[in-house]
């Protein structure tokens, strides 16, 4: 009887094992046919295994037909189904996700081709996904998508014409860099509206730097840099269109194309923004201003031989700007309502870039632009026409030798203000400068990489500038890391640059001989955690502190004349805080929370000392889920400005701000968008008057809030 049942548990056991059926996996990298290691492989749900060194993995099951998941962190996910027994090794191949993440980006802004989480200068990257979803919420321009950011604050700084600039980590807009290619954009009088005329469908990334940056790119990447990169060429034809409408009576058309071939590839552009003007608070003054403007960005690339690049490019940005009294600008002014301004802007910038590859990864590159800008101004005051022009040539040398990195270089820049017409106090001026640079990227075993720089700039009017850099990246484990800098900057003085609040040109009077070039000391440390489990889920921890003291500050005082007048102070602006932000992907769920707390002094005042217009504290979050088997994308996004102080020391409310956006795919080529901005509602005109004084004259006060209110919009988008 024994015998009969250790047969029949025999038999049963190996049915049993006969039943379980062993399958050998390889996984290679689609591109290169490179194994891929760390592939997480999943059966309905449930990890089951993982690719080794060599990228094989072994899984048994007893079914007869299954279907596995493949996931990585840095590509697409891949389902494969099979029938078992499957004798041969199973090829599994994984294409690059398209949206990577920080370990596997790799970024212009440093300069050394480094991957951005290895980098010891701290960089954060809005990548092509970004850019593509903003393109079709708001096609006009990136300031909206900036704000985004944990530590950035966009300042609109005019109620007439919407004017706004970038604040990074409390400091004025004034120093904040902003480079398109990593040729410098944008400053003194061509200042104005810059980021409002930067449409994201034509851009390939945002790489931005917090705290400072000067000695890579020279004065005024003191608060930070930005930096703005365009779209290049592939095999594939590109097409892509696209039509917005919103309530608030904008209308957005915009194209772009690109093809590469063997020899020759070519971009191409096109944006035309149309706007009505809008009183949305009542109060007979345009709170969003008569838009008329065409955007053109074509370029040509050449590729002479496999290692070698040439870039031409132009930009063209004309626009028609209309802000103030409804009445005004509908053609029917009276006494009491006659207050306008009308702004017709010219930009024209051209650029040449050659990139020629050489052996063992050394590189070689020559960038050179010149812009042309060029503003009529028309208000109850003046008729005023000035233009700059700004030029920037550099040549620099890359060049790896065994664990160390260098890049060196040098440059010449500049700018020219002229009147066209001589019915303002301020007059022509002029800056030259030519800088040489070198940075050396030092990288010790695997986990600690140390960044020396060294900056001289010598400018023509204010003299010789040094700025020494140190930065040190270290990976204590693989979850854990932690940098550390210091950099110095400067800023030469110009009565035209960005301020909070836009004061009129013909009130600005001219610089005193007796001025003297702001200078900068920037301190930084973070650390950063990260962690990756199965089916591709990921969490990215950074926490950081800053420190930035801005020595003989320029600060502009408005005079009992009306008149403002430019002049250093003997102390200095503090800004010092931290910030802490959260990235996650789980179940395909994308997650971005930042919060930032500023501490902004003007210790050359005896007492208020808080920068004015600076939230001491901001939270916000960006909540975004792809469905890709329905063709659907939903996201949330939202914030909190905390309160801030106003001229007279008195403290605005804390505010939330609420979007959200829907996206549907109608078949292979067609989308559909539906966006809400500021959902709450929530403007500064519900707290007080935006104005002061009567209709006919009026003073505006500074803006610390929306004031356009609810806005909803429809697009449409077609790519091939």
């Amino acid at each position: 009887m024994k015998k009969l049942y250790f047969l029949l548990c025999f038999i049963a056991s190996t049915s049993v094992l006969q039943a379980q059926s062993n399958c050998i996996i390889k996984v290679i990298n689609t591109e290169d046919n490179s194994v891929l290691a760390g592939v997480s492989i999943a059966l309905n749900n449930k990890n089951i295994g993982t690719t080794n060194s060599k990228g094989l993995a072994t899984i048994n099951s007893s079914a007869a037909n299954i279907t596995l998941q493949f996931t990585r962190v840095d590509f697409e996910k891949n389902n494969v189904t099979i029938n078992l027994p499957y004798t041969d090794t199973l090829l599994v191949k994984l294409t690059a996700s398209k949206k990577l993440l920080d370990e596997v980006v790799l970024v212009s802004s440093t300069r050394n081709n480094q991957q951005i989480e290895n980098s010891p200068l701290k960089v954060e990257v809005l990548g092509l996904e970004e850019m593509q979803e903003e393109a079709v919420i708001k096609p006009a321009g990136i300031a909206s998508i900036l704000g985004d950011i944990s530590g950035v604050q966009i300042q609109q700084s005019s109620q007439v014409t919407a004017n706004a600039n970038v604040r990074i980590q409390g400091l004025d807009g004034r120093y904040t860099q902003i480079l398109k290619d990593g040729l410098p954009l944008y400053d003194g009088f061509s200042g104005g509206f810059g980021i409002l005329s930067i449409p994201p469908l034509d851009l390939k990334q945002v790489e931005l730097i917090k705290g400072s940056a000067s000695t890579l790119y020279g004065g005024g990447a003191i608060g930070g840099l930005i930096n703005i990169i365009s779209r290049k060429p592939s095999s594939k034809q590109e097409a892509i269109f696209s039509v917005n409408k919103t309530t608030l009576k904008e209308t957005n058309i915009n194209a772009y194309l690109s093809k590469k071939y063997k020899k020759i590839g070519y971009t191409f552009f096109a944006g035309y923004n149309y706007q009505k003007a809008v009183d949305v608070n009542k109060d007979t003054f345009s709170d969003v201003p008569f838009l008329n403007g065409l955007v053109l960005h074509p370029r040509l690339f050449f590729y002479p031989n496999k290692n070698a690049t040439i870039t031409l490019g132009y930009t063209g940005t004309f626009e028609k700007r209309n802000g103030g009294d409804m009445l005004a600008l509908g053609g029917k002014p009276n006494a009491m309502h006659q207050y306008f301004e009308n702004n017709t802007i010219n930009r024209n910038s051209y650029e040449f870039v050659v990139q020629q590859n050489l052996a063992d990864k050394k590189k070689l590159e020559f960038k050179s632009s010149i812009s042309t800008f060029n503003r009529n101004i028309i208000n109850n005051n003046i008729n005023f026409t000035g233009n700059q022009l700004n030029y920037y040539t550099e040549a620099s040398y890359f060049a790896p030798y065994k664990n160390n990195s260098f890049v060196t270089g040098i440059n010449v820049n500049g700018d020219r203000f002229n009147k066209i017409t001589n019915n303002i106090p301020l007059q022509n001026f002029k800056n030259n400068t030519i800088g040489a640079f070198v940075q050396n990227t030092l990288n010790i075993k695997e986990n600690t990489t140390i960044e020396t720089g060294l900056r001289n700039d010598y400018h023509f009017t204010y003299g010789n500038f040094i700025l020494p850099r140190l930065a040190v990246f270290h990976r204590f484990h693989k979850h854990w890391a932690t940098r550390a800098g210091v950099g110095f900057g400067y800023k030469t003085p110009n009565a035209l640059a960005p301020q909070n609040t836009d004061y009129g040109i013909q009130d600005i009077l001219p610089l005193p001989s007796t001025i003297k070039a702001e200078k900068s000391t920037g301190y930084n440390a973070e650390v950063n955690y990260k962690y990756t489990w199965a089916n591709g889920n990921n969490v990215f921890i950074n926490q950081a502190f800053f420190l930035t003291q801005l020595n003989n500050p320029v600060v502009g005082t408005e005079l009992s004349s009306g008149y403002v007048s430019f002049a250093n102070k003997a102390n200095p602006i503090i800004t010092k805080g931290y910030d802490t932000y959260i990235r996650t992907e789980i179940n395909e769920w994308e997650l971005y929370a930042g919060y930032t707390l500023t501490i902004a002094e003007r210790k050359y005042l005896a007492s208020n000392q808080f920068v004015l217009l600076t939230p001491k504290h901001r939270f916000a979050f960006t909540l975004v889920r792809d469905f890709e088997e329905e063709g659907f994308r939903l996201g949330i996004e939202g914030s909190y400005t905390g309160a801030q102080h106003r001229s007279d020391y008195t403290k605005t409310p804390g505010y939330f701000f609420m979007a959200g956006m829907v996206e549907q795919k109608i078949g292979k080529h067609f989308s559909a968008v539906l966006n809400a901005e500021n959902i709450l509602n929530y403007k500064q005109s519900t707290v007080e008057t935006l104005f002061t004084g009567s209709t006919a004259y009026p003073s505006f006060k500074a803006l610390w809030a929306p004031i356009d209110g609810r806005v909803i919009n429809l697009s449409v988008k077609y790519k091939l």
